[in-house]
């Protein structure tokens, strides 16, 4: 029984990781500039494209599928070019691996740093991650893999719970719950549930930890712990030396096909005028103003007297 179980397991994995073809993404990172940016305890943030992002990205309303952390070259781990494994990840099916920055060059993806975290924190996280490397998913556990094979409507309350569900520790490392409980191991904060304490004199806000099976990939973006760090920018983004494949068109004003002022009229003068104090009014309109006021002003007062 346990065999069969074993197979079933393996096999909705295998299904639940294929890619979706047609997957392309908007704006992929340049490789040289994510490379040359990302440090140690680092969070990685993917849009997958295989069955199992489509439903976590439901599940979670969010763009991201994947989390992963990044610790830096790890020993004994290579590509077979060569490339050294600088990511840690929990797949489904696989557990705890290693995996090449490149294998995410094509894809989607979100930097997001830990602010303030000192060297002997940012050991422990990697480390933390690091010492867990084979750790296996149980593909035993049936009711974990199918899940997930049924994307019905579910409530948003319910939605984080239904991706922690199941029973037994693999469920742990699904997602970025590997990642929560590194940097658990040192204390820093993702999404704690915030209570506050105290009375009149002095009030505090008392953090609770989540448990970290209902940590999402999402949360890493939202946290307001971790900076998100856009290498385009960082590097220094200069829209001007940017080059469209559509050559835009210059505005008139700037072709020179319509100018500000219509033809044969004088522009005016950006110098104001002195007034001319020798020019005078006409007689005739000064004696008309000063009757039409006397006649305005006779008439109010018989208004008055009657």
């Amino acid at each position: 029984m346990g065999v069969m179980l074993d197979t079933v397991g393996k096999w909705i994995a295998s299904y639940l990781q294929k890619e979706v073809p047609g997957y392309e993404p908007f704006t992929p990172s340049e490789p040289s500039q994510l490379s040359s940016i990302i440090q140690p305890g680092d969070v990685l943030l993917v849009e997958g494209n295989n069955r199992i992002s489509g439903i976590i990205k439901y599940l979670t309303q969010s763009t991201w599928s994947h989390a992963a952390l990044y610790v830096g070259p790890v020993d004994g781990a290579t590509s077979e070019d060569g490339e050294p494994h600088v990511l840690i990840e929990a797949n489904i099916g696989e557990g705890v691996t290693t995996a090449p920055l490149s294998k995410y060059f094509s894809y989607h993806t979100r930097l997001c740093r830990p602010v303030g975290l000192t060297y002997e924190d940012r050991y422990t996280v990697c480390r933390y991650a690091i010492n867990r490397i084979g750790f296996g998913y149980d593909t035993k556990n049936i009711l974990d893999l199918m899940r997930f094979l049924i994307p019905l409507p579910i409530p948003q309350r319910f939605r984080r719970r239904m991706i922690a569900f199941g029973s037994g520790d693999p469920t742990k490392i699904i997602c970025s719950a590997l990642i929560a409980q590194a940097f658990d191991a040192v204390r820093y904060p993702i999404l704690p549930k915030i209570t506050k304490a105290g009375s009149r004199q002095a009030r505090r806000e008392i953090l609770h930890i989540r448990d970290s099976s209902l940590y999402m990939p999402r949360d890493f973006d939202i946290s307001p712990y971790f900076e998100i760090v856009k290498p385009t920018i960082v590097t220094g983004f200069d829209y001007t030396a940017l080059h469209w494949a559509d050559k835009q068109k210059p505005l008139p004003e700037v072709a020179g096909q319509f100018g500000v002022f219509p033809e044969g009229a004088e522009a005016p003068s950006l110098v104001p005028e002195t007034a001319d104090e020798e020019a005078s009014f006409p007689v005739g309109e000064i004696v008309l103003e000063e009757e039409i006021l006397l006649v305005s002003i006779t008439a109010t007062e018989q208004r008055l007297d009657s």
